[in-house]
Formats: structure tokens, sequence, C-alpha cells
């Protein structure tokens, strides 16, 4: 079969190499994916141009958390599903539900084990989810980790009610689903971003208001000020540089939830705005098989579609890598495996 490989680090993703590798075999409690289409998130970009790395992460690996399929051979012991399920994976194979637990996120796909870019992927089948007939393969590739992320954060940590203030960081997948979970959830919606174009869409997208961060660079204090006494709910992507202003826009029992780091892991926060609001500051680590299935069934309740900026082929999984790198997309990047 063919498959791609990190084979090296580097950043302009020489290292991500296309290559053959023998169709594996289902062990047993496994089930073998004919993969259709998959999607890239920031961690992947990070693991194949970066010193970022997993615990026990070993290369050659095949990278990608996010993947859709066809169930079409079931290893000994696997009663979940039947040939012909369509399934997407989930991002830690052994966390089936409820609060995570040691061992839980021990290994993640694309991360210290193969994952998903490649034609054929043996995944453990208790974390494999079945998906609903109303989302293309494409569409359905782009949930296991933004997705499931955001879902986490607003619904199954932060109990998200109507009329509650939720406020995006960026427009990137995590905040864009964050964005459609929270208007389909009856909240009010501020998004963040330095593109006027993004943010336009982001309104068609449902959010109530919008700031440029770069028109706007103390947001946080914008935010206070236009919602009076700040959001219920942050989705923090940023890390170092955009912490402390996110804390300033969270209201009394508000909770920031700390999902990314893409402007850094180091820095001081004041910890003053935390403790006088106060808040909570939860760290976010995507979510449970459970989760995803809960968060599907909303999602077809609502007729949710993921919002997939561009779509590459199979032999364009590099110019995939760059895209992402360059920031310059709205939603989730797919890759179809025709």
């Amino acid at each position: 079969m063919e498959a791609y490989e990190i084979r090296e680090v580097d950043e302009e993703f020489e290292g991500v190499v296309r290559t053959e590798r023998e169709r594996p075999t289902p062990g047993p409690g496994e089930a073998l994916v004919r993969m259709e289409a998959g999607a890239l998130n920031y961690r992947d970009v990070a693991i194949a141009s970066t010193d970022f790395s997993y615990p026990g992460e070993e290369l050659p690996m095949i990278p990608l958390s996010d993947g859709a399929g066809e169930v079409v051979e079931l290893g000994a012991g696997v009663d979940r599903f039947d040939e012909g399920d369509r399934v997407a994976t989930a991002f830690f194979p052994d966390w089936v539900d409820g609060p995570l637990t040691p061992g839980d996120n021990r290994r993640s796909p694309g991360g210290n084990m193969d994952g998903t870019l490649a034609e054929y992927v043996s995944y453990p089948a208790e974390g494999l989810v079945e998906l609903p007939d109303y989302l293309s393969s494409e569409e359905a590739g782009s949930l296991t980790c933004a997705a499931v992320t955001a879902w986490t954060a607003l619904v199954e940590h932060g109990e998200l009610t109507a009329g509650e203030r939720v406020l995006c960081l960026g427009t990137g997948g995590v905040s864009t689903f964050a964005l459609q979970f929270a208007t389909a959830q009856g909240a009010e919606t501020i998004v963040t971003s330095s593109s006027d174009a993004k943010l336009e869409r982001a309104r068609e997208l449902g959010a109530d208001r919008t700031l440029n961060y770069e028109e706007t660079p103390d947001w946080g204090e914008a935010v206070q000020e236009m919602t009076e006494s700040g959001v219920d709910h942050v989705i923090e992507i940023g890390g170092q540089g955009t912490l402390e202003r996110s804390i300033r826009a969270t209201g009394p029992d508000g909770e920031v939830h700390l999902i990314g780091v893409l402007t850094g892991i180091s820095g001081e926060v004041d910890p003053a705005p935390i403790l006088n609001t106060p808040l909570s500051v939860r760290g976010v680590s995507v979510g449970s098989r459970g989760a995803f299935e809960r968060m599907l069934a909303a999602m077809e309740s609502e007729g949710i579609r993921p919002e997939i900026d561009r779509t590459f082929g199979f032999d364009e999984a590099r110019e995939a890598y760059r895209y992402v790198r360059d920031g310059a997309h709205q939603g989730k990047v797919a890759i179809t495996f025709d």
C-alpha cells in the first residue's frame, strides 16, 4: 500500500516522504480501515517541522491523527463494527469515556504510533467511531482532533448553556468548530483574527461580534468593555502572548480553556486576575471516544458541517503541510486518498 512517513524533521517538510508499506493485517481487537480522507492540525505541522515530540515517538512514523474511511476487515474479537461501516479515528484509542485517567492518553496516532496518512490503517476497534450518513468522508476526516477538542472544552468540561458568552481566538480548526458549536447552543460569540476577510466569514458562520486584533491589540480589555462583565468561556489557542489577555477578557466564574501554544510555551502570567475575578484556567487534551460520539449526535441533530478551507490530493501532502504552516486557512485543511 502507499503511505507517507515522517523520516526526519525539517521546516520545509522534505522529511515527509511517500513510500510503499505492506498492507497491515488487523490483529485481535483491531479493524482494518481503507482510508478515504484525513486532515491536518497544527500538531501535525509541529511534529514534522520542529523539535516538538511525543513521549515514545520513533521515526519513521505515519503522520496524522485525523482520518475517516471504511472498515474492510475485522480482527478476532471485534463485534462493534461490520465490514462496510464508515468510521473515524479517535485521538486517544485507549480513552473510551469518562474522565481522563492514567494510561488513557499513552498513545496517539501520528504522535507515538502510526497515524492515518496511508491507504490502509489497522486501528484498535475501541478507538473508532461510526459516522452518520450526512457527513462526507472529507468532512468526517476533519473531526478527530480539532472538533473533539472544541466540543470537550465547551460542552464536556464547560457545560455551555444558551445565553453564555464565548470568545474564540482566531479562525483555525478548533476555534471555528467552537464557534459552530456555541452558535448552535444559543451562546453569544466573539471571534478574533488579523484578517477582515476571515472575520467576515466568521460572521457568516454565526459570530455575533468580531475583533481585528492587529487593529485592537488590547483585545482583552476591549472584550470586557463590549460585554460589560466579560465572557464565560475563552477558546485559548495561543499560549504565551495571548493567555493574559484571555484572562482579562473573562468574567466572574468564567473559564479559559487552554488548548494550544501557537505563540510559545514559556513566559510569565500574572495570577492576580485569576484570583480577583475569580476564574478558572483549564487545560484541554482533545477528548474521549464517548465525547466524539456525543459530538457527532449533536452535529447531526443541528446539521453542523465542518468548515473545509481547502482540499489536497494524496500526492499533495507536502503542499498541504506548507499551507497549514503559513496560516492562510480558515477551518480545516483536508487530504483525500483517491
